[in-house]
């Protein structure tokens, strides 16, 4: 076995055969060191936009630079216009539909409530006038039938220096005494003045004053009652 591996070695090999009729080319081998930097060589990826970070506060948003300027946009311009109008007319509709007729309803309640209180005022103090007078009637009606208190009869015996409102006179004073006695049981009292001075004539009053004045007062007033023939006398 091993003379025929040996035999074999040793003839010729026809290259001829190998090659199968193409010519012989000439080639290198492969650097492996320099196929393995190419392969490992990083794939370099596009560049993203830088951004710097405010060093004074770490919770700003990121500064973008961007090397094109944008141009300048008019819309916020056109949007505050747009809310300011909007806002002025609805400040508009809301003081004509809203706030007018409020107020409007305001002063027509207050008119009304002004009215109302016055209409009861007037229905009270109409009540009380007519409670006023329905008293008074009574009171006239209940002094109209009471029987009056008797007025005392005086008769005077010496001078008062006073003056006196005298009603009536005569020379018989039982006359005169009967006429006292009328006014008594009207509840007036009366006093006699005895006859003085050269008069014979009894005398009767009704009131009696420290002054003349008060006295011709007092017969004005009564003459009304008991007629224009009062007169005063000191006595």
């Amino acid at each position: 076995m091993a003379k025929n591996k040996k035999d074999n070695e040793d003839q010729p090999t026809d290259d001829s055969s190998d090659n199968f009729g193409l010519p012989d080319i000439e080639y290198k081998p492969l650097d492996r060191q320099s196929e393995s930097q190419t392969v490992s060589e990083p794939v370099r990826e596009p560049e993203q936009p830088r951004f710097e970070r405010s060093e004074e506060s770490g919770s700003e948003p990121p500064d973008y630079s961007y090397d094109d300027d944008e141009p300048n946009s008019k819309a916020p311009v056109v949007i505050s216009l747009i809310i300011g109008v909007v806002i002025l007319v609805a400040g508009f509709l809301i003081y004509k539909y809203w706030y007018v007729p409020k107020a409007e309803k305001e002063k027509k309640e207050l008119a009304d409530r002004a009215v109302e209180e016055k209409r009861k005022a007037d229905e009270i103090q109409l009540a009380q006038e007519k409670a006023e007078e329905e008293r008074k009637r009574l009171e006239a009606e209940t002094a109209a039938k009471a029987k009056p208190a008797e007025g005392t009869i005086e008769t005077l015996s010496a001078r008062t220096r006073r003056y006196f409102v005298v009603v009536t006179s005569n020379i018989d004073d039982d006359l005169v005494m009967d006429y006292a006695k009328k006014l008594s049981s009207k509840g007036v009292s009366s006093k006699m003045i005895p006859p003085f001075g050269k008069s014979k004539f009894y005398r009767l009053a009704i009131a009696d004053f420290d002054t003349f004045n008060a006295a011709q007062s007092s017969a004005d007033t009564f003459k009304a009652e008991y007629g224009s023939g009062l007169w005063v006398i000191k006595y």
